[in-house]
């Protein structure tokens, strides 16, 4: 069962305005803070587990050079650290320190507390209902993302596992 030329059409128009939205609740929430929220993106991420930094390029669809730039920089406000990989001394892993950890948890409160402030109309089923929808639009994009990048073989792989599981 395929998704009409209109609706996708009607899902690209809203997603472009939530990223939009987003963006400026983003902007507006990072005020006041030293990272901006480029960086609070990595921090996240780098928060999730001690990684690789081309992992977390990879995941975070940017290139090597501009997450060493931003690595770097929350390096220099004493958020992350890096160490050599002792599986390969050539590679980094990349992890928060205390102050990264404490900062990350200010800056998600920070964006709850908003969000409920932005949301005060919404019931709470709204609420579980969007989050519920958007997990799955978000999972549906970054598995078909994964498939088309691995290449053919594997889209139809994983259409199968859809169409068995």
């Amino acid at each position: 069962m395929a998704v009409e030329p209109n609706t996708a059409a009607e899902l690209v128009r809203q997603i472009f305005d939530l990223q939009r939205a987003v963006r400026c609740v983003a902007i507006s929430n990072s005020r006041g803070l030293e990272a901006g929220i480029a960086l609070q993106g990595v921090l996240r991420f780098v928060g999730e587990k001690e990684s690789r930094a081309t992992h977390l390029a990879a995941r975070l669809g940017v290139s090597a050079p501009v997450l060493s730039r931003h690595i770097a920089e929350l390096e220099e406000l004493g958020l992350v650290h890096r160490r050599p990989d002792p599986e390969d001394g050539r590679a980094q892993l990349v992890a928060l320190t205390d102050t990264g950890r404490a900062k990350l948890v200010e800056i998600e409160e920070h964006r709850v507390a908003t969000l409920q402030e932005f949301l005060q109309n919404w019931s709470q089923q709204d609420a579980e209902e969007t989050a519920k929808v958007l997990s799955k639009l978000t999972e549906s994009l970054r598995d078909s993302a994964r498939a088309t990048t691995a290449g053919p073989s594997t889209v139809t792989t994983k259409r199968k596992e859809q169409f068995i599981g």
